[in-house]
């Protein structure tokens, strides 16, 4: 694959990632509609983008998970009692929902741990249980 080419790809699968329409990822990249769907059709293409977009979404993970907790520790600021009432409630229903949310999320990562694990360790003769 020459260069340009490889630039191209860079340049258009970033702009994918980013969630670019066909029509403005053509554009940004000076690239025909076509050729932008021809790329999508291309499974060593549509891979990169689904890995480009898999780091795209982890990295936010991360930063998302770094600025949590001081996300918690605000919400848990505004409980004291020189704060408004009606914000107070606010807080505490974010609490509430935000702990539920990530109590799950948790309680899954788990459970799909324990399954991954399962499927590596079972022959592959021996069938799956059936939950």
């Amino acid at each position: 694959m020459g260069d340009r080419v490889k630039k191209n790809d860079d340049k258009l699968l970033l702009a994918l990632a980013c969630g670019a329409t066909v029509e403005a990822a053509a554009k940004q990249c000076e690239l025909t509609d076509r050729t932008v769907y021809r790329r999508l059709n291309d499974p060593a293409f549509k891979s990169r983008l689904a890995e480009l977009r898999g780091d795209m979404v982890r990295r936010c993970a991360g930063m998302l998970t770094a600025a949590a907790g001081e996300a918690v520790r605000t919400l848990l600021s505004l409980q004291g009692s020189s704060t408004p009432p009606a914000t107070r409630l606010g807080a505490a229903r974010a609490i509430l929902e935000l702990g539920l949310k990530v109590r799950e999320v948790a309680e899954l990562e788990v459970r799909m741990s324990e399954l991954e694990a399962l499927v590596k360790g079972a022959d592959s003769q021996q069938p799956l249980p059936n939950w």
